[in-house]
């Protein structure tokens, strides 16, 4: 029986996340003050009463997903015991990486938040609003989401996949002119329906450039010590190496594809056969059981859930 602890990424958020947990143990309360001590703001505040339009900013969204993960980590460690050192591996979906970076006592938490703060100003700011867009492609794999970008014009625009998420759901990200183009061409090679997304940037694309500079500068004032679990990398779908190695994906990661899918069967090859999702919502979790189908899955958000936490 070997554990896999997974970290959410955008799209997760909701307003009152995190606020039961804070109401209820110290330990929570405890990240969501640091958190807020390292951004600069009530973060916590905006992320349980709103409004949601200001949460959803992706300079806000980041920090705050983490500060929800890691609030709930720390009431496992506290109230069940958990050590994340004995996990077989940690790994999060996009902004969620840092999370699983920070779980696994690579990064510290303050470190992390001013990270994901930095990196969500810098992916809003890399591309003038109304010029990027990101399109989730249903039912259709790989090879069929790559020949719908090859069927439009290219003089559009940049559009490549920011996310293999799972068999059947990529998502493509790039110009918006040719986002929208594949999104057409996209159902005469299997999608069963494909839809713009309601983000603000177009994410994990070649677009993303400068805000991958930035996180480099950053990343290299950064401490990172090597995680006391493996951490499987979103670009590579493989472990991560030393502290270096960490610096040089967490900004190929900001280009890059999210490998979500390789990196789940990469987990539950090498002997992951149970995942914890740690924070707000259960999207990896359904993700998760159409990859590693005989794999046990629970998501652990809000103190109700630890009950079933212990009988997992």
């Amino acid at each position: 029986m070997a554990r896999c602890f997974v970290f959410p990424g955008q799209g997760s958020q909701t307003v009152g996340m995190g606020m039961a947990l804070a109401d209820a143990f110290p330990a929570a309360r405890e990240v969501f003050e640091e958190v807020d001590d390292a951004v600069g703001r009530k973060l916590s505040k905006m992320m349980w009463e709103g409004p949601a339009e200001e949460l959803n900013l992706t300079v806000n969204t980041q920090p705050a997903l983490m500060a929800h993960s890691i609030a709930m980590l720390r009431v496992l460690e506290k109230e069940a015991g958990l050590d994340i050192a004995d996990a077989r591996f940690v790994a999060g979906h996009s902004l969620g990486e840092y999370s699983a970076l920070c779980a696994a006592r690579a990064i510290s938490l303050a470190d992390t938040a001013r990270l994901l703060r930095l990196r969500g100003e810098a992916m809003q700011a890399a591309v003038a609003p109304g010029e990027g867009a990101m399109a989730a492609l249903i039912g259709i794999d790989i090879a069929g989401a790559e020949k719908a970008i090859a069927e439009t014009d290219a003089a559009l625009g940049v559009c490549e996949i920011a996310n293999d998420n799972a068999p059947g759901q990529v998502v493509v990200s790039g110009a918006k002119a040719r986002v929208e183009a594949t999104v057409e061409a996209s159902k005469k090679h299997g999608a069963k329906m494909a839809k713009l997304l309601a983000v603000s940037a177009p994410f994990h694309s070649s677009l993303m450039a400068p805000a991958a500079e930035k996180m480099a500068e950053a990343l290299a004032k950064t401490t990172i010590r090597t995680p006391v679990a493996p951490l499987v990398a979103n670009v590579t779908a493989k472990e991560a190496g030393g502290p270096q190695d960490i610096r040089d994906l967490l900004v190929k990661q900001v280009t890059g594809r999210v490998r979500w899918t390789d990196s789940v069967a990469y987990m539950a090859a090498n002997g992951a056969d149970r995942f914890i999702e740690i924070g707000t919502g259960k999207v990896l979790s359904g993700l998760i059981k159409r990859i590693a189908k005989d794999a046990a899955i629970i998501s652990v958000g809000e103190p109700a859930d630890l009950d079933a936490y212990a009988k997992f």
